[in-house]
C-alpha cells in the first residue's frame, strides 16, 4: 500500500515539474467543458447515469491495473469498444438536446432581437394574465405555452388548428372542463392561438421527482418538458390547488399572482435586443448561464 502511495506521489510531482502556461490552459479547457456538461446534464436523470458510469470506469481502472489479474485485464480490452458504443445509446435524448440547442444558437457574432418581442405578444401577455388568474379562481386546469425563437410546429401538428386571435375568453373556453380541447397544450405565437390540445413532451429531469408536494401532475412535467427541448415559455394552472406557475429553460417559478406572473412574462419577452458575441452564444446553448435567467430566477 505505501509502494502505491509513493509511486502516486512521484507521478504528481513529475506531472507538475513538467507543467507550463500551455499545460495550464490545457487543463483550464478540459476543466470548463466537464463544467459545462455537467451543468448542463443538472437535475436530469443522465446525470446519475454519468455519476454509475464515472465509477464503473474508475472500479474496472483499478481492477485492471492489478498485475495478478491478467484475465480480468484481458476482459476489459475486449469489451472496452462494445462499451464505447453503448454511451451513445445511453445518453442519446442527452446528445440530441446538445445538438438542438448548437443548431439553435446561430452565428457566433449574429444579433437580432426576438420575434416575438413586440406590442403583439404583449397583448397576448394581458390575455393570458387574465384568463390564467381567472382559471386559478375557479380551480380550472390549464397548460399554456408562448413561444419564442425556436419553431413550435412539430408540437402544433399534434392538436387542433385554430390560428385564432388570442384573449382571455377565448382561453377560458379552451381550458373549460369536460371539452375537446381542454386536454393538452395551448400554443401561442405572436398575437394567434395556434392550436389547441397538443402534446408535448414530458420531462426526463429528476425535479418533480423530489418535489414533497404531489399535485404537480402531468401538466407540469410536460411544460418542463417543453422549455427542455426549446426556449419557449409555459404557464401552468394547477387543477387541483389553482397554483400558477411558470416554466423557463428547464426552471419552474411557483405559487404566482397575477402581478408577479405578468411581470414575468413581460420581463421574458421584453423587446431588447439579443447579447452579441461568444456570450450570446453561451446563452443560447446554456439559458441557466445567462443574465435575465438568474435575474428571473
Amino acid at each position: 500500500m505505501s509502494e502505491i502511495i509513493s509511486d502516486l506521489i512521484n507521478n504528481l510531482i513529475f506531472i507538475l515539474e513538467r507543467l507550463d502556461w500551455l499545460g495550464v490552459i490545457d487543463l483550464f479547457l478540459v476543466t470548463a467543458i466537464f463544467f459545462l456538461i455537467l451543468r448542463w446534464l443538472r437535475d436530469t436523470q443522465a446525470l446519475v447515469l454519468l455519476r454509475g458510469v464515472f465509477l464503473l470506469i474508475a472500479l474496472i481502472s483499478l481492477l485492471n491495473s492489478l498485475e495478478v489479474l491478467p484475465a480480468f485485464s484481458w476482459l476489459v480490452r475486449t469489451t472496452l469498444p462494445a462499451l464505447l458504443l453503448a454511451i451513445p445509446v445511453i445518453f442519446a435524448p442527452e446528445i440530441r438536446r446538445a445538438l438542438e440547442r448548437l443548431g439553435r444558437a446561430g452565428a457566433i457574432l449574429e444579433s437580432r432581437t426576438t420575434p416575438t418581442a413586440s406590442g403583439s405578444i404583449q397583448d397576448s401577455i394581458g390575455a393570458v394574465v387574465n384568463a390564467t388568474t381567472r382559471l386559478a379562481d375557479r380551480r380550472h386546469g390549464a397548460l399554456i405555452v408562448l413561444g419564442r425563437f425556436d419553431d413550435l410546429q412539430e408540437y402544433i401538428q399534434t392538436g387542433v388548428r385554430m390560428e385564432a386571435r388570442i384573449t382571455a375568453e377565448l382561453l377560458l373556453q379552451v381550458f373549460y372542463p369536460n371539452t375537446p380541447l381542454h386536454d393538452g397544450a395551448a400554443i401561442i405565437l405572436g398575437s394567434r392561438l395556434a392550436a389547441a390540445a397538443c402534446v408535448l413532451p414530458l420531462s426526463s429531469s429528476g425535479v418533480l421527482s423530489r418535489s414533497p408536494e404531489r399535485q404537480m401532475g402531468l401538466r407540469h412535467r410536460a411544460a418542463l418538458g417543453i422549455s427542455e427541448v426549446s426556449d419557449a415559455v409555459a404557464v401552468v394552472v394547477a387543477e387541483e390547488t389553482g397554483s400558477i406557475s411558470v416554466v423557463h429553460a428547464g426552471r419552474m417559478i411557483r405559487r404566482l399572482d397575477a402581478e408577479r406572473l405578468d411581470n414575468i412574462l413581460r420581463a421574458l419577452y421584453k423587446p431588447e435586443r439579443a447579447e452579441k458575441g461568444l456570450r450570446g452564444f453561451m446563452a443560447r446553448i446554456f439559458p441557466g448561464l445567462s443574465p435575465g435567467r438568474r435575474k428571473e430566477e
